[in-house]
């Protein structure tokens, strides 16, 4: 098959979240199993890759043709296409890249929507599916559904669409509609634009695409319940025959304790003397006492009401009173941070923090933490705990979503699980698979087990093309 998947950010040129993993590794996963796939995002400002291949493609915004450039790096398993089009994506504050929060986003990706489908057909290769991601490209079904409905081009392409996070919804004004290239007609609530009075790309997406997926079966799940839905739960449910979950993989080539470049010593399940260096590489780098054997938590999060923070601030005074070390990398809500920061200040020699984004630093964490905390009011799927898994570091998670589907609550009987969770939003249930997983630590045969049941465990991207792949064929099948 050839897929062409459409994305707005992917590793290494872009990132502000997981889509970014997923829209690079994917693609590479499915070359290795046989298919011609091809990742197409905004070429940013500070984005030097690629060699320009064509100079005129005429993309049709704003009732006029808006000619862009396309550049493109063959260099890896996946060719990498790059919209070129300086006054929708070389936008900056402070030398970096804005890929998002602009007050003409809606324009910005319709425009890049529609350069995917010139491309595809400037390039004369015709796509079996394209694949998009998250709101920013859910103006491409809705395109193929009515601009290009009669084009023989495109006869037999199908869409599949990804939802990565549905908070993020693509909210604007109706009454630009007809610029972005849609009929009017189509701001209607029953199989159209309308949420509350606003557009939403987001759920045009959900209406047109051919099938719908998200990163793991729990949130599959979740999305179709109020709580959960972002207002569109009905609609999930109306289309939940179109919807599958499928788990996020994880690059082993990046994150492989017996491979990473990042940290002090490699170690694997065959042989873990290396994560004793790795610790205690960790706590100097953030200038905590080297004693490694004192139970360290990790953390690696955006400093958000999401990820949990508001749980980590309510116990993370008792996780100091344990004896344990904790370090924290990460930003976020100004108030989160200056939490994050007393606690700091109340306790240098237990607490180490570092407000902003090192990717060494997050690596020197995996490695050599004890515990990681993920205490998440929703995750989509997660990546964080999937790494802690492979690298012997033990999570605590919140059972949502993708955490609920990938850590099993340990057993000491039985000696099955991989980790530590809890049920309900709540401190007290936090705390007590806290101290369920400092109880584990001090058996020292006990935890080794554990250890290593997370690292034999299987995340691959490899097992999660494959699933992409049965998607694929089945909605070609079908239509």
């Amino acid at each position: 098959m050839r897929i062409f998947l459409a994305a707005t950010e992917a590793v290494p040129f872009a990132k502000t979240g997981g889509l970014a993993d997923v829209a690079s590794a994917l693609p590479k996963a499915l070359v290795r199993l046989g298919h011609d796939a091809r990742i197409v995002m905004p070429r940013y400002a500070s984005i030097n890759a690629g060699n320009r291949i064509i100079d005129d493609l005429s993309v049709p915004i704003n009732h006029t043709t808006t000619r862009c450039s396309v550049f493109a790096d063959f260099g890896g398993p996946a060719p990498i296409y790059f919209i070129d089009s300086p006054e929708y994506f070389h936008r900056q504050s402070w030398g970096k890249d804005i890929l998002y929060g602009e007050w003409d986003d809606a324009e910005r990706f319709a425009f890049f929507s529609r350069a995917v489908l010139e491309l595809c057909k400037r390039l004369g290769d015709h796509p079996d599916i394209v694949h998009c991601n998250d709101w920013m490209t859910g103006f491409i079904p809705a395109f193929l559904k009515t601009a290009y409905a009669g084009d023989p081009f495109f006869n037999g392409t199908r869409s599949v669409f990804t939802i990565h996070n549905i908070a993020y919804q693509g909210l604007f004004d109706p009454a630009s509609l007809s610029a972005l290239g849609f009929d009017p007609a189509l701001y209607r609530t029953d199989y159209g634009f309308e949420l509350y009075g606003q557009a939403s790309a987001l759920k045009i997406g959900l209406v047109m695409a051919d099938v719908i997926t998200t990163v793991s079966p729990k949130y599959a799940s979740e999305i179709q319940t109020p709580e959960y839905g972002g207002n569109l739960d009905g609609l999930l449910r109306w289309r939940k025959g179109d919807l599958i979950g499928i788990l996020n993989g994880v690059d082993y080539e990046e994150w492989n304790p017996a491979t990473d470049h990042f940290i002090a010593a490699h170690y694997s399940p065959a042989d873990l003397s290396g994560k004793q260096a790795c610790k205690a590489d960790m706590l100097r780098s953030f200038w905590l006492p080297d004693d490694v054997n004192r139970p360290t938590f990790g953390l690696i999060s955006r400093l958000t009401a999401q990820k949990g923070i508001d749980l980590v601030m309510q116990i993370a005074y008792r996780i100091v009173e344990t004896g344990s070390f904790i370090v924290i990398l990460g930003s976020g809500d100004n108030e989160y941070e200056r939490q994050v920061q007393q606690l700091h200040d109340a306790y240098q020699q237990q607490v180490g923090i570092y407000l902003g984004f090192n990717n060494t630093l997050a690596h020197k964490i995996e490695a050599g933490a004890d515990f990681f905390l993920m205490p998440s009011a929703f995750e989509p799927c997660g990546l964080n705990q999937i790494y802690s898994l492979k690298y012997g570091t033990i999570p605590i998670v919140r059972a949502t979503g993708g955490l609920d589907d990938t850590v099993q609550s340990f057993d000491r009987t039985t000696k099955k699980g991989n980790g530590f969770k809890f049920y309900g939003y709540s401190p007290d249930k936090f705390l007590e698979a806290m101290y369920e997983s400092l109880i584990t630590y001090q058996d020292k045969d006990l935890w080794r087990t554990l250890m290593l049941n997370g690292m034999n465990a299987d995340f691959s991207w490899e097992r999660s093309a494959r699933q992409y792949i049965y998607v694929y064929e089945a909605v070609m099948r079908h239509g």
